[in-house]
């Protein structure tokens, strides 16, 4: 008995497509021009979004601006061969971003005229590239504890000899002088406090994170009056076992640098989501808190995007560059991850912190 013949295009691409709909991997089949004609149900749950909701636009509104896979698939298309990108960084509204190996191949289904298969990059790979990230940046921090510890004890010295000084000098303009060499005296003293002080022993109890964020945005506000700092929260987020103090600290220190960035005018954005199946620091979490703060400021810097957890570096002049610098280190011992995601007109700081469910 002979196969039911196709007789339409759309006869010819449903069955073309039909057996994509089982694979485990993401497929993703565009037009010439780059618009989407189809995706599969892994591509659905892998950039998060609905078939509906892609179908018909063009490729960026999936996974962003990418111009070096733009020009590969050009040339893909022009000389009839397939290319695969390594490590593409896919950007998602609200979401952290995905790192991803591309393989793209010609086909002839009209309208299709190429298919995408994206896949997630080993596990492994990235735990072992965390932990690198992660020991380089304890190591800046173990060196910048030690050169506080050394200049403390001189700053004493110097504090306390321009006090005896001053008490000697009949002339105020003098006086004036010692009273300039004990602030600034003062203010190293304070940095180096802050510096040494970021290992504090935790003291953790069940927090509400809302309640965390509410004394966060009334500081904000507070400082930063024309800032406008809006919510964003899942409320059915289960309590975690976290140190109060330390994470309002870390949470007022990304949004304080945020509100920073805006210089006086601007929005930022606290938001709450569930994370599931998550890894962190190496262990498998069923639900964690996916914990943002968003600005629509000029973004970071490209030269200090890389190190801007590291202390001592700052995008804003006069800046001491200790507040993300001590944010990390309070994430780090709640065993969770914090990255950031920026460019002009958007930084997203996300914290990973894991929910221990009873």
């Amino acid at each position: 008995m002979s196969p039911p013949s196709l007789n339409s295009p759309q006869d010819k691409f449903s069955a073309a497509t039909a057996g994509l709909e089982l694979l485990s991997s993401a497929v993703v089949m565009v037009s010439a021009d780059r618009s989407v004609c189809y995706v599969n149900p892994s591509a659905e749950h892998l950039f998060s979004v609905s078939a509906r909701q892609c179908l018909g636009h063009h490729l960026s509104a999936l996974i962003g601006d990418i111009p070096n896979l733009w020009a590969a698939l050009d040339n893909a298309l022009a000389n009839n061969w397939s290319h695969t990108g390594q490590n593409l960084a896919v950007k998602r509204a609200a979401f952290l971003p995905l790192h991803l190996d591309c393989t793209a191949s010609p086909v002839d289904v009209p309208p299709a005229r190429l298919l995408l298969e994206f896949r997630l990059l080993d596990a492994q790979l990235k735990v072992a590239r965390e932990e690198q990230i992660a020991q380089q940046q304890q190591a800046n921090r173990e060196l910048v504890r030690s050169l506080a510890h050394e200049i403390k004890n001189p700053l004493g010295g110097i504090r306390g000899s321009a006090q005896l000084l001053e008490r000697e000098l009949d002339d105020p303009l003098y006086r004036e002088y010692t009273q300039v060499i004990i602030a600034e005296a003062d203010r190293l003293q304070d940095l180096m406090n802050r510096l040494l002080n970021s290992h504090r022993m935790m003291h953790p109890t069940l927090v509400n994170v809302h309640d965390v964020l509410e004394r966060v945005l009334k500081l904000i506000q507070a400082e930063f009056p024309g800032i406008s700092v809006r919510r964003d929260y899942d409320v059915s987020l289960p309590q975690l076992t976290a140190d109060r103090e330390q994470l309002i600290q870390s949470v007022l220190n990304i949004s304080r640098n945020a509100a920073q960035a805006l210089q006086g005018e601007g929005v930022v954005i606290l938001r709450t989501r569930a994370a599931r199946q998550v890894t962190l620091a190496k262990r498998r979490h069923k639900l964690a808190l996916e914990l943002q703060v968003i600005d629509n400021g000029p973004g970071i810097p490209e030269d200090i995007r890389d190190k801007i957890f590291y202390p001592l570096v700052s995008g804003r002049e006069g800046g001491t560059g200790l507040g993300l610098s001590i944010a990390q280190s309070f994430v780090e011992q709640h065993q969770g991850t914090i990255d950031v995601v920026s460019e002009p007109g958007r930084t997203c700081f996300t914290i990973l912190l894991p929910i221990t469910q009873v």
